[in-house]
């Protein structure tokens, strides 16, 4: 029996923007099917260049992505932007339509899928994100965390199998934090957090993965790499003032 290939698998990944700025610099990423990843680093570290590359927003001449096995290339994109589901800091960037029902119907609607089809992805989508009893309420009516978890249902009714989330803590209220944390724990897809919260990133990621100087500097269980006061120090990732990693 074959062995089942990795849901991300980036080897030598470099990348320019067309300014001649270099983000990525040979970066290798494995990723397992089932996993929860936390993507940590400087700002400006390239965090998010990465991600857009595993759903094909950006491209590199140089290294290879892969997402279950399959090259991220110009024909394979429509497949690969199902696979891969990014949700963006800001909510309101994928909230566009009048009511959050249709805000998660819009992709599936693009599937071409049947009206049951569509409404079914929608129901459970927001069930998921315990968002059911809003679904017919405009998204600027919503709180920001709600809005959130509604970007969420927006790229989960796509059925994806890898979740890129980044900064999903950010200008959270204590509540809202924990009901999204609940809510990802929930689910059963692949998932890769780009976050400044090192806490956060804890409590929902088994596994660490520090991007900086345009390359992977660690790769180590949460706890274990958050414990390392030398390493958040050289690559500037601080805890919490009283915060205490759980040994």
């Amino acid at each position: 029996m074959s062995e089942v290939p990795p849901a991300v698998q980036v080897e030598g990944l470099c990348f320019s923007y067309p300014d001649g700025h270099l983000a990525l610099d040979g970066v290798d990423l494995t990723v397992r099917r089932g996993e929860r990843v936390a993507l940590l680093g400087p700002n400006g570290a390239g965090k998010t260049t990465l991600a857009l590359h595993l759903n094909g927003i950006h491209s590199s001449s140089t290294g290879s992505v892969r997402i279950s096995g399959t090259p991220v290339t110009r024909a394979t994109l429509p497949e690969i932007r199902r696979r891969v589901g990014i949700v963006f800091q800001d909510p309101d960037d994928q909230l566009f339509m009048p009511t959050v029902r249709d805000d998660v119907a819009f992709g599936p609607r693009n599937l071409g899928l049947s009206k049951q089809e569509v409404a079914e992805r929608v129901d459970t989508a927001l069930e998921r994100v315990r968002l059911a009893d809003l679904a017919d309420r405009p998204p600027h009516h919503l709180s920001f965390g709600q809005r959130r978890r509604a970007a969420v249902a927006t790229v989960l009714a796509m059925d994806p199998d890898i979740l890129v989330l980044d900064e999903p803590s950010s200008n959270l209220d204590p509540a809202s934090r924990r009901e999204l944390a609940e809510v990802l724990l929930s689910l059963d897809v692949t998932v890769l957090m780009i976050t400044h919260d090192l806490p956060y990133a804890l409590q929902l990621c088994p596994r660490s993965v520090v991007l900086a100087d345009h390359r992977i500097q660690a790769d180590a269980p949460t706890a274990e790499l958050l414990a390392d006061e030398a390493l958040l120090a050289k690559y500037r990732l601080e805890l919490p003032f009283g915060f205490a990693v759980p040994r």
